[in-house]
C-alpha cells in the first residue's frame, strides 16, 4: 500500500513538473523594451550584415518596405504575411510566372489589367509558362 502511494505521489509530482516546464516554454517572450542589449543585437545581426552589404538602390528599398510595413494596419500585415508564406511555396517556374505577370500587369492601364487577369485565369499551364517566356519579368522594378 505504502508503495502504490509513493509510487502516485512521485508520478504526480513529476506530472506537475513537466506541466510547469512545458507551460514556461510556451510563456509569453518579453516585449522589446523588456530584452537586454545582447538580445536584441542577437535579433538586429542579420538585418545589420544585409544592410552593410546592400547598395544604395537596395537600402533605399529597405526603408521604403519597412515604412509601408509600419503604414499597414494589423489586417494588412497579416494579410502580407500570408502571401508571403504562399509564395515560399510556390516552385520556381511558378514564381517566374508570377513576376512575369506582375511585372506586365504594373504596367498596363486598369482595363488592360483585368483583361489580362481574366485571361490569365482562362489559361491552361502550359500556356501560362508559354506566356511568362515570352513576357519575362523586368530586370529592375520601376521607381515608386
Amino acid at each position: 500500500m505504502f508503495r502504490i502511494r509513493l509510487s502516485a505521489l512521485l508520478l504526480s509530482g513529476l506530472l506537475l513538473a513537466g506541466a510547469a516546464s512545458a507551460q514556461t516554454a510556451v510563456s509569453t517572450p518579453p516585449a522589446w523594451d523588456q530584452l537586454t542589449p545582447a538580445q536584441r543585437d542577437q535579433l538586429l545581426a542579420p538585418m545589420r550584415d544585409r544592410w552593410e552589404h546592400a547598395d544604395p538602390a537596395e537600402r533605399r528599398r529597405m526603408l521604403d518596405h519597412a515604412g509601408r510595413w509600419q503604414a499597414m494596419t494589423p489586417a494588412q500585415r497579416e494579410h502580407a504575411r500570408q502571401g508571403m508564406h504562399h509564395w515560399k511555396r510556390l516552385s520556381p517556374e511558378k514564381r517566374e510566372e508570377a513576376r512575369a505577370l506582375y511585372g506586365r500587369l504594373r504596367t498596363l492601364p486598369e482595363a488592360e489589367r483585368a483583361a489580362l487577369r481574366e485571361r490569365w485565369r482562362q489559361m491552361t499551364p502550359e500556356q501560362r509558362r508559354q506566356w511568362a517566356e515570352a513576357n519575362p519579368p523586368p530586370r529592375e522594378p520601376p521607381p515608386r
